[in-house]
């Protein structure tokens, strides 16, 4: 990438005018570390190559093992090869705190054995796993952790050289270990062969996937990683994991990486923390280094050697494993020095203080460049709830150069409209207002609900439009209101916000057919039951549940947007009525329709267009074969005409709790003096909201707009 930068932030933004300086002073402070980093190199991936170095490694005759310890006064290598002599095998101290050891014969080392470094500071004994094991499992009678000697640079019979991202994410959150229905912890090969069908056969174009990265805690979702270069052993071997993501990819499928750089867990014997004795190695010291909600330790990421490890860590995943990405999850917690705990972040102001960490920004900067340059294809995704300006903005444009960022509020918008408000109390307008507000040019994935949603403690939206119906009324013959409720509201909450809330769209697995209950690991606390640590395919794969509905709309929804490419594109005429629940918008050709009125159905109910020509259905939410009552006639055209007014549109029934999506099949022929006409039509569409409108035809809808118009002109 070249190091010139031309800052458009404030031309994307005006808003960010006052704070120029401090837009400025990211850009300083970003280059500035990049020339400090890279020396006499000329890109960061040629100072990303820690992995490369660091750990065990073949070497002719032998082996040798390098390790990075500074404050470490003496290390030693032990382990099963030496009958876990902790004396025996010493390490040779070099240069910058590196410490070394080499290992004659190819089979001083043997796959399959185990080792620990001993590191002795100021006279205390450490037992440590290498900073960059590759492969660390726990001793089933112990339950220590240690290191595992594998070959990580085996070559894997890789076919995916061609394969590229497609450019608009329809994103498949997953989680390995509970992928499976089995009361157990699942495997990758199971993964690849049981879940990844499933996956394209429902239409999305990439997974996620969370806990890849070793953790001790199971139950941490993967969120407090000790091993940042290895792949959980839970689940199986590397070349299990390899097999998954080469097997995706020959389905077409991309595969993102839940990255955890904002944190570590605290953990000494199987962590990164106190590796030689010292917490400043990796972590700021006191208060500083810990995380108060989360109790895990905080990366000093004004430390060169943290910065290259952690750029060596994205390096090894997308070399290694082929990942065509990353998820960095706690972005948030890694801007703020507060960890934008209870902040609102109600003003630009509150991006640009003293509570701002500029050496992560700077981090997440050089990480985006690393990433890309080593896959121009590569994709990004920020969890940041805070929405920091220029997020999404490319690196030569002074952003911090993701590529998308997570719409977070959105779930947040669905569990209080569910919780606080009766259905007839759902606000429209805010629908509106929360699933399309974006900072400007800035991409975002869209989501409903995602892991955080279904853990225990939460519920997931299924769950909570349905509760204890669930359990007894999800058959096709028996008759619930509140599961007839729960099916359609679900249906219309997911393609609301998939056609809205962002350039991508996400759905964590098995929520796409409303999966009950929560995810619970297993604990103490529910008896180390797997029971809820599991997703219930066979709940979808029978035809007498209403679980099948949910899935065939959700794979319907996911092939017209994505084969249309309605995602990329805004929503242009847009018209909402708060008293109807009405809420129509357009697409291009496309036209959304939403009746979210618990009782009313509309019939001859006027649909404005902007254009004329013919227009048919190609989704009903209502349709039978989604779990819905047929009150659509998908083989009727509607002829989109003139008012006399000068609007464009058609008089359509309106099923309540549905949605509708008609697209124009046929332009109308039309003067150059109607084509005018159709694009002031949509112009006013799209610049008036009224929010007061009784609908009983084309004449009676004119005349209302008309008297809004007035109003507008004589303001």
């Amino acid at each position: 990438m070249t190091q010139t930068i031309q800052n458009r932030m404030i031309e994307i933004d005006p808003g960010l005018a006052p704070f120029e300086k401090d837009l400025e002073l990211r850009t300083k402070l970003y280059l500035q570390k990049r020339k400090e980093l890279l020396g006499d190199q000329e890109s960061l991936s040629q100072i990303a190559n820690g992995h490369l170095y660091f750990g065990f490694h073949r070497v002719p005759g032998g082996w040798v093992y390098r390790e990075w310890a500074p404050a470490a006064d003496e290390m030693y290598l032990t382990g099963d090869f030496n009958g876990w002599n902790t004396r025996s095998h010493p390490m040779q101290r070099g240069a910058n705190g590196e410490f070394s050891i080499t290992l004659q014969g190819e089979d001083a080392l043997q796959v399959g054995q185990k080792v620990q470094a001993i590191v002795i500071h100021k006279g205390r004994e450490l037992r440590r796993i290498p900073l960059y094991a590759t492969r660390v499992v726990q001793d089933p009678y112990t339950y220590l952790w240690c290191a595992e000697i594998e070959e990580t640079y085996k070559a894997f019979p890789w076919t995916d050289r061609d394969f590229r991202p497609e450019s608009t994410p329809f994103i498949y959150e997953c989680h390995i270990g509970m992928a499976q229905e089995e009361g157990k912890v699942g495997s990758y090969r199971e993964f690849t062969e049981n879940v990844l069908p499933r996956i394209k056969a429902l239409g999305y174009n990439t997974i996620q996937i969370m806990a890849i990265m070793e953790h001790p805690y199971y139950g941490s979702f993967g969120y407090q990683v000790s091993n940042f270069f290895a792949a959980s052993s839970r689940y199986g071997r590397s070349e299990e994991l390899k097999a998954l993501v080469n097997r995706a990819h020959e389905l077409g499928i991309a595969v993102l990486l839940d990255v955890v750089h904002s944190h570590a867990v605290k953990n000494t014997n199987e962590g990164l923390n106190e590796f030689d004795g010292t917490v400043y190695q990796f972590f700021h010291e006191g208060e500083k280094g810990n995380h108060s909600a989360w109790g895990t330790k905080l990366f000093n990421y004004g430390k060169n050697e943290v910065l290259c490890f952690l750029l060596s860590n994205l390096k090894y995943w997308m070399e290694t494993f082929h990942f065509d990405g990353f998820r960095f999850d706690g972005v948030t917690s890694m801007l703020y020095h507060d960890h934008g705990l209870g902040s609102a972040f109600t003003n630009y102001g509150m991006y640009f203080s003293m509570n701002t960490d500029v050496e992560a920004v700077t981090y997440l900067q050089l990480a985006n460049e690393l990433i890309h340059e080593i896959n121009p294809h590569a994709l990004t995704v920020a969890e940041d709830m805070s929405g920091m300006p220029g997020m999404c903005i490319p690196l030569q444009d002074g952003g911090i150069g993701f590529d998308y960022r997570l719409s977070m509020g959105v779930p947040d918008l669905w569990i209080k409209t569910i919780k606080e408000r009766k259905d007839e109390d759902w606000d429209i307008g805010k629908f509106w207002y929360e699933l399309t507000g974006r900072r400007p040019k800035e991409k975002n994935i869209g989501y409903a609900e995602s892991h955080d949603q279904a853990l225990v403690g939460d519920k997931t939206i299924m769950f909570r439009l349905c509760d204890a119906e669930m359990y007894t009324c999800m058959s096709k013959s028996t008759p619930s209101m509140v599961i007839d409720r729960g099916v359609a509201l679900h249906k219309m909450i997911r393609l609301l916000t998939a056609s809205l809330a962002g350039e991508g769209y996400l759905n964590f697995m098995g929520n796409e057919f409303g999966h009950p209950e929560w995810i619970d690991f297993p604990r103490e606390g529910n008896g180390w039951s797997y029971h809820y640590c599991r997703r219930q395919w066979s709940l979808v794969d029978n035809p007498n549940l209403r679980y099948e509905g949910l899935n065939e709309f959700d794979k319907a929804m996911i092939s017209l947007l994505k084969n249309e490419k309605l995602l990329p594109m805004s929503a242009v005429n847009r018209w909402m009525h708060q008293q109807d629940k009405i809420l129509i918008y357009t697409k291009g050709k496309f036209v959304f329709i939403f009746n979210f009125h618990p009782e009313r159905s509309f019939d001859g109910y006027f649909v404005p267009v902007g254009e004329a020509g013919t227009y048919a259905v190609v989704l009903s939410s209502d349709d039978v074969k989604f779990g819905g009552f047929n009150r659509v006639d998908s083989s009727v055209c509607y002829e989109a005409t003139e008012t006399p007014d000068g609007w464009f549109g058609f008089k359509c029934y309106l099923p309540n709790r549905s949605a509708i999506v008609m697209k124009k099949v046929k332009d109308a022929p039309m003067s150059e003096a109607k084509r005018k006409t159709a694009a002031t039509s949509a112009e006013k569409l799209q610049s008036v909201q009224p929010e007061e409108s009784k609908q009983s035809g084309e004449e009676e809808m004119a005349k209302k707009l008309r008297l809004m118009f007035k109003s507008v002109k004589k303001k």
